[in-house]
């Protein structure tokens, strides 16, 4: 399961919409190691000024990679972290998580061909 649901979200779930506030702490407290990642990817890439900020180490263990493949393979969590931080997020492998400033589009663009995709293969991410 990706997410541990709180019943009060469960509830405002079946109720009807689901306040991103709320959907966002469910995430944070499921995911920490992806909400920790693309947390610390924000700051760097606030503070450089860059276009973008992506991670290149892989996960400490098979349960950190699992929460991060989990976070960036759904779309309402990615897009409810993108309005969040208002960034857009790009993902290669099992663990190149980017975040793009949102005007950055031709660096979003560049990161997200199939070029980059084969030219950021390497021997050791074969099982990721």
């Amino acid at each position: 399961m990706s997410l541990t649901v709180p019943n009060d979200l469960l509830d405002q779930a079946k109720a009807g919409e689901v306040d991103d506030e709320a959907f966002l702490a469910c995430v944070r407290d499921s995911l920490p190691y992806a909400w920790s990642l693309i947390s610390d990817l924000v700051k760097q890439r606030e503070q450089s000024g860059a276009e973008f900020a992506d991670n290149q180490v892989p996960p400490p263990s098979e349960e950190a990679r699992g929460q991060l493949l989990r976070c960036m393979a759904s779309d309402s969590m990615r897009g409810a972290l993108e309005r969040h931080y208002g960034v857009r997020l790009a993902f290669q492998n099992c663990h190149r998580v980017a975040v793009f400033d949102p005007t950055a589009t031709k660096a979003l663009a560049d990161f997200v061909t199939p070029r980059a995709q084969i030219l950021n293969q390497k021997p050791e991410l074969v099982d990721c």
